[in-house]
């Protein structure tokens, strides 16, 4: 979750994990395995068109060909030009970038081109909000997350698409606060999506490339009690969450799934969650509710064997409430969405509080007992080994 502490016994461990993992996340770039907008409004997209011409630095060849097949599709719909000749290789490699985005709908292609112009002007510490939908009124502004409201529902969306939405730990504390902010406000539901291709890889493995001063027993403390508070923020939120998954899901991600009152799939999202692989184990309530949904023997598949569920097998198992065509899962689910904002609040709201109350308590007794767990697991020499082998069979790739 929130960070593997490690054994802090000896101090060369400590500095021996620290430069391994800074190295393998700077050589491989690794996060652990990683509507929106309810469809960009046009404003929106010219905002962002417009705003793509003040980026200070070149984001690359594929980047820019990523950009230039939103920005068609978005405009124009499929491609639908000629192929240029193989010689042709400009025209050749942006007509490519074009076809390979298929049949998805131009308001989906305008959430992503606003997608990736406010993840690019966010990582030159501009402000993404810009290029965003309405921001929530009256609440602080966020670096990791695009929240906004609109036609009765508050969407939080994980907004790191170049990291394929690897949680930091700045971004766990925003979504504890926008949780917070989303439960005080007027809207019906709240809805949790990810920026891009990705629902959520997981961590981010630079989250454990700072051991503190004071050793990895105070780093797992730290790391236990932010997951604490990160869990329980989604066991007492009082409205109606739904999570709209637009691609793979891991890890912590996943296991929060549980908790959630629907969860909407495309039929390309996977379900991951390889903790034991780690030397760890299970977070996010998963320890109660993935058995409760699915019984004993599937839910250790996922907990304890590592294995990866296809969106249909996730909804088969009940960890997915429905799952959609990849082409047309945005449209239909935001439309549905919206039909249920137009539900009465208060009985919502009150008619799930019921049915939460009937295990809250247990939930807060499963959420510390899992990372009590965890944070033994983090300080043992079984979970130090086994990352250690993970990122050396990773940095010989």
């Amino acid at each position: 979750m929130a960070g593997f502490a490690l054994r802090s016994s000896a101090a060369w461990r400590s500095v021996r994990l620290s430069s391994l993992l800074r190295t393998s996340v700077s050589i491989l770039g690794l996060h652990t395995a990683a509507s929106p907008l309810m469809g960009a409004t046009v404003e929106q997209f010219e905002e962002a068109k417009s705003r793509l011409s003040t980026l200070k630095k070149d984001p690359g060849n594929e980047v820019k060909l990523k950009i230039y097949a939103l920005f068609k599709q978005a405009t124009q719909g499929p491609c639908n030009a000629p192929k240029p000749g193989m010689l042709d290789f400009v025209n050749k490699a942006k007509w490519d970038a074009w076809k390979s985005l298929g049949s998805i709908s131009q308001d989906e292609a305008r959430e992503q081109y606003c997608d990736l112009i406010g993840s690019l002007l966010t990582a030159e510490g501009q402000s993404a909000a810009q290029v965003a939908a309405k921001p929530t009124g009256g609440g602080a502004a966020y670096e990791t997350l695009l929240v906004t409201t609109e036609d009765g529902i508050t969407t939080i969306k994980l907004n790191r698409p170049a990291k394929k939405n690897a949680i930091t730990t700045e971004m766990y504390n925003e979504i504890i606060a926008a949780l917070d902010q989303a439960a005080k406000d007027d809207c019906v539901i709240t809805v949790f999506t990810g920026a891009g291709d990705f629902y959520c890889s997981g961590n981010d493995l630079t989250n454990f490339t700072k051991i503190p001063e004071d050793g990895v027993e105070a780093m797992a403390q730290s790391a236990g009690d932010l997951l604490r508070r990160y869990v329980k923020a989604y066991i007492d939120f009082p409205k109606p969450l739904v999570a709209v998954v637009n691609g793979p899901a891991v890890g912590v991600s996943v296991t929060l799934l549980g908790l959630f009152d629907l969860v909407y799939a495309t039929e390309r999202a996977t379900f991951h969650t390889p903790f034991s692989q780690l030397g760890q184990s299970a977070e996010g309530c998963s320890s109660y509710t993935f058995p409760k949904m699915m019984g004993n023997a599937k839910a250790s598949e996922m907990l304890l064997f590592n294995k990866k569920l296809t969106a249909a097998q996730a909804c088969s198992l009940g960890l997915v409430t429905e799952v959609f065509p990849d082409s047309s899962f945005q449209s239909e689910v935001w439309s549905r969405l919206k039909a249920y904002a137009q539900l009465p609040r208060k009985s919502l709201a009150l008619s799930k509080q019921l049915i939460r109350s009937i295990e809250k308590e247990h939930l807060y007794a499963v959420n510390d007992a899992e990372v009590e767990r965890l944070m033994e697991r983090w300080t043992s020499d079984e979970c130090f080994n086994a990352i250690m082998s993970f990122f050396q069979a990773k940095a010989k790739l």
